[in-house]
């Protein structure tokens, strides 16, 4: 049973860990947060089992990790009010050209690092986007308005299409 309670214990300290380091990928962590990562996985492994290797100590603590990964996300589903604390929100960190500053420092979000998102994705300049959300799960949505978007006319694409 202790070990259980060390699991949970581990778990929510790890849970708040990652809240707090950020909305990163594991494909955009720095060196420095892979291995943070790493060793915190090593430290909670001898902090929840104090050197248990048997598979007992393994299956509960796997069992107890596993039971609270699906104790919240249940929870955000079922209470939707909960889930911007267990996965966070989307934000806006861009909006008409415009860098939301206040914003991108609060999620700790370079304006190097969203122009190099941004590049990723073709958008050369700020001002070519129109929108851009740091989604839940830490990508970056961007929305861009071109000349060539603006809405057709209805009428003119059913004639079009008539035609043919």
């Amino acid at each position: 049973m202790e070990i259980v309670v060390r699991a949970i214990v581990i778990f929510i300290f790890l849970w708040l860990i990652t809240r707090l380091v950020g909305r990163s990928t594991i494909g955009e962590l720095s060196a420095f947060q892979l291995v943070l990562f790493v060793a915190m996985g090593d430290l909670a492994q001898q902090g929840v089992t104090q050197q248990d290797y048997s598979l007992t100590g393994v299956v509960l603590t796997i069992g107890t990790f596993a039971a609270l990964t699906l104790v919240l996300s249940w929870a955000g589903v079922r209470f939707p009010r909960l889930r911007g604390i267990t996965h966070g929100i989307p934000v806006i960190v861009v909006r008409n050209g415009e860098p939301e500053l206040k914003r991108l420092r609060s999620e700790r979000l370079s304006l190097d690092d969203l122009m190099s998102a941004a590049r990723q994705q073709g958008i050369r300049r700020f001002s070519d986007i129109e929108l851009a959300v740091l989604e839940s799960n830490g990508r970056i949505s961007f929305f861009t308005q071109t000349q060539g978007d603006e809405p057709e006319d209805p009428a003119s694409t059913a004639g079009s299409q008539e035609q043919r």
